[in-house]
């Protein structure tokens, strides 16, 4: 798939057939996530990728990931790591593109996926970290279901001209 068809085309998805995913595909998604540029190259993150049933199984007891996580046959978290961060609140920028090369490289391969939030969030973040048995300054960021989507997924066009100003502000 060509990049800026992957780009505009992606879509989230939160349905999979359940069909596993190979070790070589899974190599190639955890490759484009630590691909990504970071602030001052520090590459702050690590990943958690999960393709236990139960524990996957685990982590859908958070209520807001059930659904997501229902079919997904492979889970990978992204996490910032705070003994490799050197600027500041730089991590989670790096964490995003992390994250969005993630998405990318699923549908490109096929896949679908969908990008839960979990920083921040009162309601996760502790969930996950226990259920990974992350250390303190393992940061859980964004939790990712990835598989083969269980329905096709339609293109949407997000291009307004509304939201695009040329040059400045204001004419």
């Amino acid at each position: 798939m060509e990049t800026l068809e992957a780009i505009t085309t992606r879509r989230s998805v939160r349905k999979f057939t359940g069909e596993p995913v190979s070790p070589e595909t899974i190599k190639q998604l955890v490759t484009a996530a630590l691909s990504g540029p970071s602030t001052g190259n520090q590459q702050p993150w690590q990943l958690v990728v999960i393709t236990e049933r139960a524990q996957i199984e685990a982590l859908a007891e958070i209520p807001a990931y059930k659904a997501a996580l229902a079919t997904a046959p492979l889970v990978i978290v992204v996490c910032g790591d705070l003994s490799l961060n050197k600027w500041g609140d730089f991590w989670l920028v790096d964490c995003s593109i992390a994250t969005q090369n993630l998405l990318l490289a699923a549908h490109a391969l096929g896949l679908g996926a969908v990008w839960l939030g979990c920083h921040w969030l009162d309601d996760r973040q502790p969930g996950v970290k226990e259920r990974l048995g992350l250390p303190e300054q393992i940061v859980p960021f964004a939790v990712v279901p990835i598989g083969v989507p269980a329905q096709p997924v339609k293109p949407v066009e997000r291009y307004k001209p509304e939201r695009v100003r040329w040059n400045r502000w204001s004419s």
